[in-house]
């Protein structure tokens, strides 16, 4: 059962987090393999997008925010795009498109940052926003200050959180076909007396920014979560783990979130959304579908659900508001 647990090292301004997805992950790994126009995802993409999952869930559960978090890598390479999304209820979905043949070996640069333009961006989009607001996105290069590549995805996700957090972080990913499995460490925000009252978001920015590198408690517990390997990740289990790693310090453990109130596969696709990007298409270029095969057929990239619209459902999707006809509901 896929699983998160949460802690906090008692008297010190260190938190950390530690997520092992395994029926979530292996839900997502299978709706692929049984996709007959894509078949199973090639193992180093397996692998990209497992550590995708893993690292979208800890970072949902890190912030406090209604809505979905999506990370994405995108570059030039064979793996065009890679997505996974998490939702405030932990509910999960992750897709790659992938074109072209990839060696068995290959590593974050040759999937997605062939010639050093690839980029990584996160996406916080409210689940109440106001008509017209845009989600928040950042974006950071796959590539570090010095312009070197960077060749792992924690190492992308660590500069992420440096620049747009001003907070140190440590973060060990790793995923196979059966688990997919992340740790996350980070020092708190810095604390004066009030918690900063009376400053602006800038100073409180740059208070933070004047601590990188140099608490030493953080830097402690990170040396120690960076001892982790990527087997140990795999294979162990949590409570393990914790006490492998931080049997010398006190932790103070938040109720694991398993079950239905822990990480799950789910999928927002739906016939209505399919429509409306149908509707996106236009009439002339819909119609050039249904004239040359009969109907139009979509299927979800992230679960799989085949949706089907005849010329009477076409029709439909096109009519105005007030002028709707009921429609059939083939869904295969």
């Amino acid at each position: 059962m896929s699983e998160l647990h949460k802690f906090l090292f008692d008297g010190l301004p260190v938190r950390g987090m530690i997520v092992r997805l395994t029926d979530a992950w292996q839900e997502i790994l299978a709706r692929r393999a049984s996709n007959t126009a894509t078949g199973a995802y090639p193992p180093p993409v397996a692998e990209l997008l497992g550590e995708m999952t893993a690292a979208a869930t800890l970072m949902q559960s890190n912030i406090k925010f209604n809505g979905a978090l999506i990370l994405q890598i995108f570059g030039d390479g064979p793996v065009k795009v890679a997505v996974a999304e998490a939702k405030p209820d932990l509910s999960l979905r992750a897709t790659a498109k992938v074109i072209g043949d990839l060696p068995a070996d290959a590593r974050l640069p040759d999937m997605v940052n062939v010639s050093n333009k690839g980029r990584c961006a996160i996406t916080l989009d409210p689940k109440d926003k106001l008509p017209g607001a845009t989600p928040y996105q950042g974006v950071v290069p796959l590539f570090d200050d010095e312009g070197e590549k960077l060749g792992k995805l924690s190492d992308v996700l660590q500069h992420y959180m440096l620049q747009s957090e001003q907070l140190d972080t440590t973060l060990v990913l790793a995923a196979d076909d059966k688990v997919a499995a992340g740790l996350l460490i980070q020092r708190l925000p810095v604390k004066g007396e009030g918690n900063l009252e009376g400053t602006s978001d800038k100073d409180r920015d740059q208070a933070n920014e004047d601590q990188i590198g140099l608490n030493e408690d953080y830097n402690r517990i990170s040396i120690l979560a960076s001892s982790l390997t990527r087997d140990e990740l795999l294979t162990l289990d949590i409570e393990t783990i914790l006490r492998r790693l931080f049997w010398e310090e006190k932790l103070l453990r938040f109720e694991p979130q398993a079950g239905p109130q822990g990480p799950h596969f789910a999928c927002t696709c739906g016939r209505e959304r399919v429509a409306q990007m149908i509707r996106g298409l236009g009439v002339e270029e819909a119609e050039e579908i249904l004239a040359e095969r009969g109907d139009i057929e979509v299927g979800c990239d992230f679960c799989g659900k085949q949706y089907r619209f005849d010329a009477v459902d076409a029709a439909q999707i096109f009519r105005p508001p007030t002028d709707q006809i009921p429609g059939s509901s083939i869904v295969q």
